[in-house]
């Protein structure tokens, strides 16, 4: 971040080239928008590039404040939606992948559809947790709040995604399996 703070464009495409890819995962999952999680992604690390000299290694990992960054702008794009809400809501794009099989992207597509659904704390705690493997500490840190709040928002986001999801899983068993 040193190196950042003082201009090295090096040191910063070094970066980017390790946070991207979760970045723009968080993002996309968070919105349920490709598009828009590309926007996201930029802006957080512009906001990186532009306030690195500010940046406290003692009190967050760049990973942690630039999960933070980025968690913060979906938030604040999902409430402009809210503001913003039209008669009929649009089809969430699913991006083309030539290296995953159909099922597994309808599955991927399936399931950040129903991330959707949940509150915005609860689908944070999930994303960030299940998807992007970060601790509970790590989850409670970045959402500054109490590890058992975070336990809390994962058990009620679960609970919420397994009834919802329940009727459509039970169309795919088959029908001595339900």
């Amino acid at each position: 971040m040193a190196r950042i703070a003082g201009g090295d464009a090096v040191a910063f495409s070094e970066l980017v080239d390790t946070r991207l890819e979760r970045v723009l995962a968080v993002a996309r999952r968070m919105l349920g928008s490709s598009a828009e999680a590309e926007d996201v992604s930029q802006e957080a690390l512009l906001r990186l590039w532009r306030q690195a000299e500010k940046w406290d290694g003692g009190r967050a990992q760049i990973s942690t404040w630039l999960y933070r960054v980025t968690v913060n702008l979906c938030i604040d794009r999902l409430r402009a939606r809210r503001e913003d809400t039209v008669a009929d809501i649009p089809d969430s794009p699913v991006p083309a992948s030539q290296f995953q099989s159909v099922a597994e992207h309808d599955l991927r597509a399936f399931m950040d559809d129903a991330l959707q659904i949940l509150p915005e704390r609860q689908r944070m705690a999930l994303v960030l947790f299940h998807y992007e493997d970060l601790s509970m500490a790590a989850v409670a840190e970045m959402m500054e709040i109490s590890v058992e709040a975070v336990e809390s928002l994962l058990a009620r986001g679960r609970r919420t995604l397994k009834q919802k999801l329940s009727p459509a899983w039970r169309g795919l068993l088959p029908e001595d399996q339900e």
